[in-house]
């Protein structure tokens, strides 16, 4: 059976790409941030997951704002990329996991999500930058990805205790899929940042530290907040931490923190990054 082994999270801002095609990760402004992904890098090396199962919001790559589901899973062998108009380099194709998308997609549609199942799918910066990040240019080639996409851009938006159960149902999926193999999640967007209005560069420090504590040691605090909440003490593209609700939601065993940096500005954005572990609970059950 699949183990869900543990995850990471960590921001996604396209300029984070652009420093990475520039080659500007020694550069100062740039350094604390790059350098946070060294516990990760080695936690992957220790790990060896098999699969990741991606937990991003799209930007208008797949879906537009004349139509935007709330949730969609990836469901293709293969996901390209192409230029959103940041000027980042555009990536080749990633790897897919067919298979395991249509266990997520069957088992989760069961449990009354529904679901836009995408047979072609375009990622985005906040799919390709993360995967970047995990495994940068020089390194080890990305592992089989299964793309899932939480609507945080066009209202109505869904509650974050609803992206809380999605993260749970696809948790149970996962553990239910009947190949041996070991599962890593990646959650990515936020923390808090407003890029428009009044509000523009808003960062909520103490919020954002609130949400990685929460995160970890008790996430139903995180779930019951509004989005409206979220978005008065995160900024309006803040409500990307509904990805890391959902990330969370999926581990049911007993979570704990590998690894935790906070760095501010990353492009005006509250930059955090952050290991999980995940002891699964069948295991907790045979000790």
């Amino acid at each position: 059976m699949a183990r869900i082994i543990g995850a990471i999270a960590t921001s996604h801002v396209p300029s984070i790409g652009g420093a990475i095609a520039k080659g500007q990760q020694k550069d100062p402004y740039w350094k604390p941030f790059f350098d946070a992904f060294d516990p990760v890098h080695e936690w992957l090396d220790r790990n060896k997951p098999d699969v990741i199962v991606v937990i991003y919001n799209d930007h208008g790559l797949t879906y537009f704002l004349d139509k935007m589901p709330t949730f969609g899973v990836g469901a293709a062998d293969s996901y390209t990329n192409a230029d959103e108009g940041w000027g980042l380099p555009v990536r080749p194709p990633y790897k897919g996991d067919s298979e395991l998308s249509w266990h997520i997609i069957d088992n989760v549609m069961a449990e009354d999500f529904d679901l836009v199942t995408c047979q072609e799918m375009q990622v985005d910066h906040a799919f390709v930058v993360p995967m970047q990040l995990l495994w940068p240019d020089g390194g080890a080639k990305p592992i089989p990805a299964v793309p899932i996409t939480i609507n945080s851009i066009q209202h109505p938006l869904p509650r974050p205790e609803r992206c809380y159960k999605f993260g749970q149902a696809i948790g149970r999926a996962i553990e239910s899929f009947p190949r041996d193999c070991k599962v890593a999640l990646l959650a990515t967007g936020g923390l808090s940042h407003q890029l428009d209005g009044t509000r523009a560069g808003f960062i909520n420090k103490e919020f954002d530290l609130w949400c990685m504590d929460k995160i970890v040691n008790d996430p139903e605090a995180l779930a019951k907040l509004s989005t409206k909440e979220i978005i008065e003490k995160a900024g309006s593209q803040g409500v990307e931490v509904m990805c890391w609700i959902a990330m969370r939601g999926a581990m049911h065993g007993l979570v704990s923190a590998a690894f935790s940096k906070y760095h501010i500005p990353v492009s005006n954005t509250g930059g955090a990054v952050m290991i999980f572990d995940n002891q699964p609970a069948m295991a907790l059950a045979a000790e």
